[in-house]
């Protein structure tokens, strides 16, 4: 799956997933913009493993949730490339509070971050796209299935899967793709409680967790020209749980 001479935008590209796909990106040929909201030693340990695979990339502080940021983020690619090929939205937000207690400002958090922030950034980038264009969006599991206490995460999640619908019908004509990938479970340098992972090995099919790098090679397929007739599908990458 070679995306050579590919230009990439991927939000929340420092952690987890994130960082697996931009980091498989690279490695499949593609130059890559990415961003971290807070910077510090995961964007620098990222910046060195970018240039060790080799190629264009650049790591921005930004936060999407800022018009400003996501500009500049844009910018930061029009201004090296002149266009855009493949955009990927990762960036979101979780926290776990029951909904009888879940604040305004808590929902805005999290649904502005994962949901208002993917529909701004494509806008954003539109301009820069054209025929062959990807757009993927990074969903969840929990948006047809639903989570005690992240009421607010699984409403941002259900609202990407409508968003990617009605994209596909408005950019296909311009040749531009919009997809969505659900990950189930998955195993991030953050660490899983040994009880949780005993809970999830019961409850996924094949008996474990999944790993960043298997979300990553799925956006990679969706990214490039092997996948061009895939359109406005939602893809689960949860081991069959």
């Amino acid at each position: 799956m070679r995306l050579d001479g590919k230009k990439a935008l991927v939000t929340g590209g420092a952690r987890g997933i994130g960082r697996a796909i931009v980091l498989d990106l690279a490695r499949a040929g593609a130059s890559v913009v990415t961003c971290t909201r807070q910077g510090g030693e995961a964007a620098q340990t990222l910046v060195k493993e970018l240039q060790a695979i080799g190629g264009e990339h650049h790591v921005a502080t930004a936060d999407v949730t800022k018009q400003e940021d996501i500009d500049t983020l844009v910018g930061e690619c029009e201004r090296r490339w002149g266009r855009i090929d493949i955009v990927v939205n990762n960036a979101g937000a979780i926290s776990h509070v029951p909904f009888a207690e879940l604040q305004a400002e808590e929902w805005h958090r999290v649904v502005n971050t994962g949901l208002t922030a993917t529909a701004m950034v494509i806008q954003r980038a539109l301009p820069l796209m054209g025929q062959g264009g990807s757009i993927v969006n990074i969903g969840s599991k929990v948006a047809t299935v639903g989570i005690p206490l992240r009421a607010h995460y699984t409403a941002a999640k259900a609202g990407l899967i409508g968003l990617t619908r009605s994209l596909t019908k408005e950019l296909g004509e311009r040749g531009i793709r919009v997809n969505l990938v659900a990950p189930g479970p998955v195993e991030t340098e953050a660490g899983v409680p040994d009880e949780v992972r005993e809970r999830y090995r019961r409850l996924i099919a094949l008996g474990r967790m999944g790993r960043p790098e298997e979300i990553a090679t799925v956006v990679t397929f969706l990214a490039g020209d092997l996948s061009a007739f895939i359109n406005g599908e939602t893809i689960n990458v949860d081991g069959g749980i």
